[in-house]
Parts: structure tokens; C-alpha cells; sequence
């Protein structure tokens, strides 16, 4: 079996490519965020908060674009590239033009009036992200984009990103958005308020918190017929737990269990939880990692990697997990992760 190679992206110290117990610094003293895989068997990354770059199989990293903009995440859909960024907006990559151009559609969204950022008052001080796109999805066939704006619902769009139409409540809180790989109408969502669903494209939304010990949910991804959800009580809990539920309309939603620590240390933010194929990885707000190669029957963990992101990608460049907070030691301040081509 190879070893899969998971992409750890950090708050200040770069970039890391993990391999078993081996460890290379690929992109070294900036932030990194915003891992997405590039549908060529590579990646994309957000460096140094302006710039977006692509790595080739081979691992060499190249410069796709820059922006004026602080960029906060991305995705490919087709040959086209969307990125989001910390003062929500969406923009588009044009074709052989290294440029990303701002797409004027999302500007105009309905409701965008009453978003908000997702900050709060700590001893006196406002703490946490600006108003901002935190993730981006695409269903299975690309004829459906969606923007999760913290704070401002799941705007999505059903033209390329031309027009755009808001579908859940903007209070709803939401984290992170991902679209099932083969299905096109299913969607789920991390929120404030428990975990998302949609069966419809994101027409339609159903919310569940049965089983789960806290709504606080955070991150959220799928592995084989399941759908991974990290929950705790509030951003700033102790203490967290990540939880699966079966696709299925009729599944139950449990604790992971097989060797996953009942508790994990802080919450599993944005991005912390990938999947790529039978693997699974978890990274918890210390900084620890938990990897599984058998869809979450057994895991082991690895410790001392202040994660912001992680993430994992096969040949077909299909796979992710995300940040954690800004400070960190040793392996520094992970923003997200990504694993390539382990089976």
C-alpha cells in the first residue's frame, strides 16, 4: 500500500508535504492557505495572502496568479479556477491571462446587505475573521457553484458564477460547504446550528443535531457512503469531537470511534477534516493529526504539527481538509491540508 502524502499548509511557516514519517518543507516563511486540488493530479494554494499558485505532481510549485485582493480560498471547476476572498468577493481566473477578475454577478446577490463578519468581543478586543468567503464548492458535474460567506449563507450559482441566489439563512452560521464527488444534488454544509443538508442542490436545506453532543459544528467532508462532521460547543471549546452520519436520507448521526480519541483537542476548523478515497485526516486545534487508510475503522496520529489546513488529492486531483488558529511551535500554524496519491 503506498503511504498517502498529505499537503500541510500553515499560517506562517509555509508549506509541508508529510509522508509517513518523513517531512519536506515545500514552501518555506509565508502563510498558506485555501488547499484545493487542481484537477490535473496537483494543487492550489493561496501564498503569502495574494498570490495563487499551482503545485505539479512532480511537487514544483509555479505562480498562477496574483491579486490586489486578499485571496482565502479556491476551487476548480473544469478548466475554469474561483477563488474567494477575505472581503467577499468572488473572482475568476481568465483564460492565458494571469489575471483574476472580480465577478460582478456576486456583488449583487440578494441579502447581501444584511451579511455580517463572524467576530466577537474577547476582554475588550474584536477577535476572529472578517466578512468573507471561507469556502467554495462545486457539485459533481460543475453546473452548480456554491460560496460560503461567514456570515451570509451559501449564495450559489447555476450560470458559471453570472448570477448567484442565495438559498440557506444567513444565521444558519456557516463554516465550510462541500458537494458529494458523484452525486450533483447532494450538498452539506458545517454550521453554528449543526450539520446541513441538501438533497436538491442547495435549493432546499434540512438541519440535524440529533446526536451530536454540541450544534458548534465546524468542518465538514465525505468519505465512501458517510458524511464527516466535527462539532463542540462554541469556536473556542476545549474540546471537540467529529461524528459520522451515512448519506442515506434515513442515517443516524453517531461518534467516530475505532481508535479516534473520544475527544479531540479544541474543534477540527474550516478544512481540518480531508478525504481522498479510503482515507481520512483529522486535525485538531493542537496541532494533531489523525490519519485513517480504512474509511475510519482504525487511525493513528501524529503530534508536535500546528495545522492550519490539511487536505488529500489522488491522479485526479479530488480531495481536502482546512485551518486551524495563528499561533503555533514546531511545525508551524497549519492552514490546511491535502494528500496525494496513497490508496
Amino acid at each position: 500500500m503506498t503511504k498517502p502524502t498529505i499537503l500541510v499548509a500553515t499560517w506562517s511557516d509555509g508549506l509541508f508535504a508529510v509522508t509517513g514519517d518523513g517531512r519536506t518543507q515545500e514552501i518555506a516563511n509565508q502563510p498558506v492557505r485555501g488547499l484545493a486540488p487542481d484537477g490535473r493530479g496537483g494543487a492550489l494554494a493561496i501564498v503569502g495572502r495574494h498570490s495563487l499558485r499551482r503545485r505539479a505532481p512532480s511537487g514544483e510549485w509555479t505562480t498562477v496568479a496574483t491579486s490586489e485582493f486578499e485571496l482565502s480560498c479556491c476551487m476548480t471547476v473544469q478548466d475554469t479556477i474561483y477563488v474567494g476572498t477575505d472581503d467577499a468577493r468572488m473572482l475568476r481566473l481568465s483564460h492565458e491571462g494571469g489575471v483574476l477578475d472580480p465577478i460582478d454577478g456576486f456583488d449583487s446577490v440578494a441579502g447581501r446587505d444584511a451579511w455580517f463578519a463572524g467576530s466577537a468581543i474577547v476582554n475588550g478586543q474584536r477577535l476572529g475573521p472578517p466578512l468573507g468567503i471561507r469556502s467554495v464548492a462545486a457539485n459533481s458535474n460543475g453546473s452548480i457553484l456554491f460560496a460560503n460567506v461567514h456570515v451570509g449563507g451559501i449564495p450559489r450559482s447555476m450560470d458559471g458564477g453570472r448570477t448567484w441566489q442565495p438559498t440557506i439563512d444567513i444565521n444558519s452560521d456557516v463554516h465550510e460547504v462541500r458537494a458529494h464527488q458523484a452525486n450533483p444534488d447532494i450538498v452539506v454544509a458545517a454550521s453554528a446550528i449543526g450539520l446541513c443538508m441538501s438533497r436538491d442542490a442547495g435549493a432546499t436545506w434540512t438541519i440535524e443535531r440529533d446526536g451530536l453532543h454540541a450544534s458548534y459544528c465546524s468542518a465538514v467532508a465525505f468519505s465512501g457512503d458517510d458524511i464527516l462532521v466535527s462539532a463542540s460547543t462554541d469556536h473556542f471549546a476545549a474540546q471537540g469531537r467529529i461524528y459520522r452520519r451515512p448519506i442515506r436520507p434515513d442515517g443516524d448521526i453517531v461518534a467516530v470511534e475505532d481508535g479516534l480519541p473520544a475527544w479531540i483537542n479544541g474543534i477540527a476548523d474550516t478544512g481540518c477534516i480531508a478525504t481522498n478515497g479510503s482515507t481520512i485526516v483529522v486535525v485538531d486545534r493542537a496541532g494533531t493529526l489523525y490519519l485513517s487508510t480504512e474509511f475510519g475503522r482504525a487511525w493513528s496520529r501524529s503530534t508536535g504539527t500546528r495545522l492550519r489546513r490539511v487536505g488529500l488529492l489522488d491522479s485526479a486531483g479530488q480531495e481536502l481538509v482546512g485551518p486551524l488558529p495563528r499561533h503555533a511551535e514546531q511545525l508551524t500554524g497549519v492552514a490546511r491540508a491535502q494528500a496525494l496519491g496513497g490508496e
